[in-house]
């Protein structure tokens, strides 16, 4: 059949004069007469739209305008402000459906999301896109689902064409004048007014301590708003050298001198655990058996407590900057990501590592995931760390059950490995767990569990805490190992488990023993018998606390923890300092260059080529060296070229497109290919066909050295 390209440019794309009915027109003119009232009842039914599909249940939307019915007609004011937007344009029906349908996909997406993690849609999701696009392995959405996005997408910007070209325009006359002061006057004026009345009189909130709270408290529309606008840290108001000089001077004349011992300086080890819950904490589960006996066993001979940190069910980053920087997401706008923000535009963030630095620690971070990941080879040399061994420089053989992540077994040989690179040196390096993430499969993985569980809604659900507490127990398995082969070890070290957020399990204040979905727990491991001191803590807290027993007392914001955690004045001098290092003019530092960034170098061994040859039917080059694994690939004169894997100590490429002095690299790859380290370089000469003894065919490639040393990239 052909296809007659100017019948549907005719009948989809021109626009046709059509004469209407007189009940029609009249229709139209009493809907532009009262369109006003027209778009509130509209704004207040997608508010209840919007909120039914956020919360996946059209009973709990009925509640939220029950029982927060001012803050459901303030959020409904908000789309009411934005539909007003419609008056400056001729074609109001096609910018009504178009800020229409905005808002309903914002719904959408945070519905979504919900239905896969605890904390609501915020503005730095998007900045967290890239990030979920390298996730191809995992189950947070799959091809079937992709593919219905990209369709429906594409079908609705094809009906937005097409209605914007052959939809209703409005005829009468626009006052060029009055219509665009009002509607600034209703956005920059009205909303702002209306937004100060309702957050002084509780109808909403100014900051979230619980962000899944707020949202569901005070709406989505506010809510995610609330995210673009409110972000980084407001100057608080009383900011000043003379305040934050007031405040050093006082921690100045209580904080301790650093009292370690030069010669055996301990080493400190802290892990972060992925997801990790004791499942004991968990008021309605039962398990057969103790799942994580090491755990249990630390916490009853180490100091131990709650850990009270800023997320739930996702957002990993986010405590990892409260416990590295010992700063607090509390001063920050509604669902930050520091990784994703701040950390990007300053030239350094003070850390526990740039605070161990001078004492001579040499800095390590060693995480089995992606290094581009939150952004964290960027976070991790703002920081001030030496080194970085992400999942790119390691050669990772295993793999959860659900084939989503890397097992943390390898974890325990690549910390030791990063100690070992630091002979004469004390280590402080932060190794980061991830088999235990999300998502847990409903469907049944592990036949006959040793640790089985009970008391869960259903058997989906109870299926997905047979494989939790499985994956709990292989990470109670790691916490073991990595004890033992620290034992073994002739240096004093510490070792700090603490996990960074409850796992997506849908849990609640009501399920937990604590009362609370936002503390976890930490346990502590040393060989040189420091007193159990157990605290409960925020996150921001925990690295002062443990640097303050091994008697170390270093660094701006942990020396403030050290010494003001229980004075009235806390919270503001905490809020003042960190504005101070972040956004402020870093009094703190009076003009001295302090706590730089690194040189980061991404992994502990180089990558080496040495050797190449062909193969017997000269079809592919096979490089041979060392360092190698998944994520390495052969450039040809600075080009990428399909690369196979075979060990960590060969590749192979196509000769197809290989000539005589031709340039081989091999680079550990990451995201967005980024290279962040290169092998040496070798030239490419052309195999001469040679005959053997045997009376086979055998073919020789000479490839010279031209670079000895690896480079690195961040």
């Amino acid at each position: 059949m052909k296809i007659n390209l100017s019948t549907i440019k005719q009948k989809f794309f021109t626009k046709k004069e059509k004469q209407h009915s007189e009940k029609y027109l009249q229709t139209i003119a009493f809907l532009n007469k009262y369109s006003l009232v027209f778009h509130a009842l509209l704004s207040c039914g997608l508010i209840f739209v919007i909120e039914w599909v956020s919360r996946r249940s059209f009973i709990s939307a009925c509640t939220f305008v029950s029982a927060h019915t001012l803050a459901y007609f303030y959020n409904a004011f908000i789309i009411f402000a934005s539909l007003t937007l419609v008056y400056l344009f001729r074609r109001r029906a096609f910018f009504r459906l178009f800020i229409s349908a905005f808002w309903l996909i914002l719904g959408i997406i945070n519905g979504c999301i919900l239905s896969n993690r605890v904390t609501p849609f915020g503005y730095t999701d998007l900045k967290c896109i890239s990030d979920l696009l390298t996730m191809t392995n995992t189950n947070y959405f799959t091809a079937t689902q992709a593919t219905f996005v990209v369709i429906g997408a594409a079908i609705f910007l094809g009906f937005c064409v097409i209605f914007f070209i052959k939809g209703p325009r409005f005829t009468g006359k626009i006052r060029r004048i009055v219509v665009p002061a009002s509607v600034v006057a209703v956005l920059f004026v009205a909303v702002p007014t209306v937004t100060s009345v309702a957050q002084s009189t509780n109808v909403v909130a100014t900051y979230f301590s619980n962000i899944a709270q707020g949202y569901e408290n005070y709406g989505f529309v506010y809510s995610f708003s609330s995210s673009v606008v409110d972000r980084g840290m407001k100057k608080p108001s009383d900011y000043s050298e003379a305040k934050i000089d007031s405040i050093e001077e006082t921690v100045n004349s209580e904080k301790k001198e650093t009292s370690i011992n030069k010669d055996r300086e301990p080493n400190l080890i802290v892990v972060l655990l992925e997801s990790f819950c004791d499942p004991d904490e968990i008021n309605f589960l039962n398990v057969t058996g103790d799942p994580i006996p090491t755990f249990h066993s630390l916490e009853q001979n180490y100091s131990t407590g709650y850990l009270t940190v800023p997320v739930v069910g996702a957002g990993t980053s986010n405590t990892e900057f409260e416990v590295l920087t010992g700063m607090s997401l509390q001063y920050f706008g509604t669902g930050e990501y520091p990784h994703k923000t701040i950390l990007k535009e300053v030239d350094r963030c003070e850390s526990i590592a740039s605070d161990l630095s001078p004492l001579g620690y040499g800095t390590h971070v060693v995480h089995n995931n992606g290094g581009n990941f939150y952004s964290r080879a960027n976070a991790f040399q703002k920081m001030g760390f030496d080194t970085f061994t992400s999942k790119e420089m390691m050669d990772i053989q295993n793999y959860t059950p659900n084939g989503n992540w890397a097992t943390d077994d390898i974890l325990v040989g690549e910390t030791i490995k990063a100690m070992d690179s630091t002979p004469n040196q004390s280590d402080m390096v932060y190794t980061i767990t991830v088999s235990s993430h999300g998502d847990y499969p409903t469907t049944k993985l592990i036949e006959n569990p040793v640790y089985a569980t009970s008391g869960a809604a259903d058997e989906g659900a109870e299926n997905a805490w047979d494989y939790y507490v499985h994956q709990l127990h292989e990470v109670d398995n790691f916490m073991a190992n990595l004890i033992d082969e620290v034992s073994k070890r002739d240096e004093d070290t510490m070792i700090v488990f603490f996990g960074d957020h409850l796992p997506t399990m849908g849990l609640t204040d009501d399920d937990m023993k604590s009362g609370d979905i936002y503390k976890t727990k930490y346990v502590t491991w040393n060989n040189f018998g420091l007193e159990k001191q157990d605290a409960d803590l925020y996150s921001y807290q925990l690295l002062a606390h443990v640097t303050d027993q091994l008697g170390i007392h270093e660094g701006t914001i942990f020396n403030y923890h050290q010494t003001q955690m229980n004075s009235e004045d806390y919270y503001d001098g905490f809020e003042n300092l960190q504005y101070d290092l972040l956004y402020g003019s870093r009094y703190s530092y009076h003009g001295e260059d302090l706590y730089p960034a690194s040189d980061l170098v991404m992994g502990i061994d180089d990558i080496v080529i040495d050797s190449m040859h062909e193969s017997i039917d000269g079809s592919e080059l096979i490089i041979e060296g060392s360092g190698f694994t998944k994520w390495s690939r052969v450039y040809v004169n600075d080009e990428k070229v399909s690369t196979t894997y075979s060990s960590g100590n060969c590749l192979t490429i196509d000769t197809s497109g290989l000539k005589d002095g031709d340039t081989i690299v091999v680079n550990q790859v990451g995201s967005s290919n980024t290279i962040f380290r290169s092998s040496n370089e070798m030239t490419y000469e052309k195999a001469e066909t040679t005959e053997n003894t045997e009376g086979t065919e055998s073919t020789e490639t000479s490839g010279s050295e031209n670079q000895d040393s690896d480079s690195d990239a961040q």
